[in-house]
């Protein structure tokens, strides 16, 4: 447990942080620090190239995600008509042979139904780690963790330093970790990386107060917020403070370039996400011209998301807003690039590519597929013709379809048993022992 490094990400996300995204980020960072140029070495410009990295490798799989969405709204007619032929037929079998009929569709393009699933069940937890990485920095890039080890080290022999964290506003958002039972036998390394993550999250009110509570260490504090300042200073913003923060003292201090700088990040941050918004396919309307539930829910959501990132924005460290707005903007350029590929692209041609590939698949695996294709059809219409119960019930009293439903509809409101039923059995023994009881 001692080794165990607590600033990192935990859970499933973390080996994904830990020993994919950390290292890349450290080693980007380590570059730019490599440079010749002064304070090369820049949390802002790291992030943007590593946003840009880890999006261009998961570009085949948003290529992948949008030449099925294009292939999905091809056959997506073809989807409905089935629908509509098996609308009002909710028995087993209709719903079996309806099932078939459209695996048949999904057989005919190449696609599976689980197709852009299997895309974004890769993407999110990749994505997901990379908010993580951004938002921790010192746990993956040893250069801005060392930054802090000196004031921490100083902190961690003061008597009351833990106390004083608890209360800075960074302090409040590490409860479990002050109350983790390591942290309470001591553990060094696990009170380490509390207090970076303590410090890492600290606002210019926080750095005041603990220059005021520690003022022996005023020189040891100046000298790291310093060095902090050089790794996150952007376009002249410390991208460690939210926009928020910025404000207030850059109106007090008639900075009003960076007033206009800490409002730029959230109005580009929406920006950039309604643009990309825009730019991604979504559901169109059905052929009744109704709206598709997917299309309303997503109309819903392309409002809310550049409204919401705008706020969160405001109150996150800049650095999340300049994730934001990289992640954005490289989005909306590979949106173009992928919608100009796949309005070019031949889709019968990819059609004939997919069943090909598939067919390929079968013959290597021992199934013929025009064998397949012929058994599947065979199933489909033997369900289509196979009867239903009350049918099966007609064909064993002898009699048509029709004259079987319509006998049981005029038995069932003259409220008379019918012939040859159980009822009517029963109607005749209970006859038959009135009359002997008489």
């Amino acid at each position: 447990m001692n080794t165990i490094v607590l600033t990192q990400s935990g859970g499933l996300l973390g080996p994904i942080a830990k020993y994919i995204l950390g290292p890349i980020l450290k080693f980007i960072f380590d570059f730019l620090d490599w440079l010749p140029w002064e304070n090369s070495a820049n949390v802002g410009v790291a992030i943007i190239i590593f946003t840009l990295v880890v999006y261009i490798a998961l570009l085949p799989l948003t290529i992948k995600q949008q030449k099925f969405s294009k292939l999905q709204a091809k056959m997506q007619p073809e989807i409905q008509k089935i629908q509509e032929k098996y609308k009002n037929k909710k028995d087993q079998d209709s719903q079996m042979a309806m099932n078939q009929e459209t695996q048949e569709v999904y057989r005919k393009y190449g696609v599976s139904p689980m197709g852009s699933c299997l895309q974004l069940l890769i993407q999110m937890p990749i994505l997901i780690a990379l908010y993580r990485v951004i938002y921790s920095i010192p746990a993956y890039v040893p250069m801005i963790k060392n930054a802090f080890t000196g004031l921490v080290d100083s902190l961690m022999a003061k008597e009351g330093a833990t106390e004083f964290l608890q209360t800075l506003t960074s302090g409040k958002a590490f409860t479990k970790q002050f109350t983790n039972e390591l942290f309470l036998a001591g553990d060094p390394t696990y009170v380490q990386n509390t207090y970076i993550d303590v410090l890492n999250r600290a606002s210019k009110a926080d750095w005041a107060s603990l220059s005021e509570k520690f003022p022996d260490l005023s020189n040891v504090i100046d000298s790291t917020v310093s060095t902090l300042d050089k790794y996150n200073n952007f376009l002249g913003i410390n991208i460690s403070y939210s926009p928020w923060e910025i404000l207030k003292p850059a109106f007090q201090n008639h900075s009003y370039l960076l007033v206009l700088g800490a409002i730029l990040i959230p109005v580009l941050s929406a920006v950039t996400q309604w643009i990309n918004i825009k730019l991604t396919p979504t559901p169109s309307n059905n052929k009744n011209g109704e709206q598709d539930p997917t299309a309303a829910t997503m109309k819903s959501m392309n409002l809310f998301m550049p409204i919401f990132s705008a706020f969160m924005c405001f109150t996150l460290p800049s650095g999340m807003g300049i994730y934001w707005i990289a992640g954005a903007v490289i989005r909306s350029v590979e949106q173009v690039l992928i919608n100009k590929h796949i309005d070019k692209m031949d889709l019968d041609a990819e059609i004939k590519k997919n069943v090909e590939k598939r067919n390929a698949r079968l013959r290597k695996a021992g199934i013929d597929p025009e064998k397949l294709a012929q058994n599947a059809s065979i199933s489909t219409k033997s369900m289509a013709k196979k009867p239903t119960i009350s049918q099966k019930a007609a064909m064993l009293n002898g009699k048509p379809v029709s004259e079987d439903k319509n006998a049981s509809t005029e038995y069932k409101n003259k409220n008379v048993a019918k012939p040859g039923s159980l009822a009517a059995k029963a109607n005749m023994v209970k006859e038959y022992n009135e009359r002997n009881n008489k």
